[in-house]
């Protein structure tokens, strides 16, 4: 089942980024939760290609996600869940569950394929209890030189946590507009992720959005 899920989310140019059993406080009944996130290289052209990157219309990202998300759901006879919108979903918890992410050492989610650039576009909630593969351990237990830790100009993400006053200062200034164009330092500084690049405009275009957020 997970690779026939994992057929079609390529082709939409999603990857299962990890799946878990559901549990009483979900509140989804019984299941498997199929995570789903971009599948680089590539993601990008594919997106900005779409419909709703070219519309204008707000949200361009969320709303191609939930088409795309919600199409592989129905052929699954299976619930498309959101990282957006509501009910809130609890994503974060999920990913930790699921065997493929775990925390960082600058508390930043830190996935087995994706390093620190793992983001999720959605999950489709399978009713069946799926075979999942074992959980590994998470690839910072043997990253000796942890990069992420002193890769921050500000010291903004660190081991005591985000300072996002001093993050949001240091883009605006001249010597930030590195962490704006090609993402943050941080997250491109994880080698669980050297694999998994995201192109220059997707960086910027996310960082826009961050930082715009303030």
């Amino acid at each position: 089942m997970l690779g026939r899920i994992e057929d079609l989310a390529a082709a939409r140019h999603l990857s299962v980024f990890g799946a878990l059993h559901t549990d009483p406080d979900d509140g989804l009944g019984d299941g498997t939760i199929v995570l789903l996130g971009p599948k680089e290289p590539g993601f990008w052209r594919q997106f900005t290609s779409q419909p709703e990157f070219l519309d204008g219309e707000d949200h361009p990202l969320d709303r191609w996600s939930a088409r795309a998300v919600s199409a592989i759901a129905a052929d699954l006879n299976a619930k498309p869940l959101y990282p957006f919108g509501e009910p809130v979903r609890p994503f974060i918890s999920w990913a930790l569950r699921s065997g493929r992410a775990w925390s960082s050492p600058v508390g930043l989610l830190v996935h087995d394929e994706a390093g620190l650039m793992v983001s999720y576009r959605g999950a489709v909630l399978v009713p069946e209890r799926i075979d999942l593969p074992r959980a590994q351990p998470s690839p910072c237990l043997t990253c000796a030189d942890k990069p992420c830790l002193q890769a921050c100009p500000v010291e903004a993400l660190s081991a005591s946590g985000y300072d996002t006053a001093a993050c949001h200062a240091y883009l605006d200034t001249e010597a930030g507009a590195g962490c704006m164009t090609q993402g943050c330092a941080v997250r491109r500084s994880c080698p669980a992720g050297l694999n998994y690049r995201r192109i220059e405009a997707q960086s910027a275009y996310h960082m826009e959005r961050f930082h715009s957020c303030r």
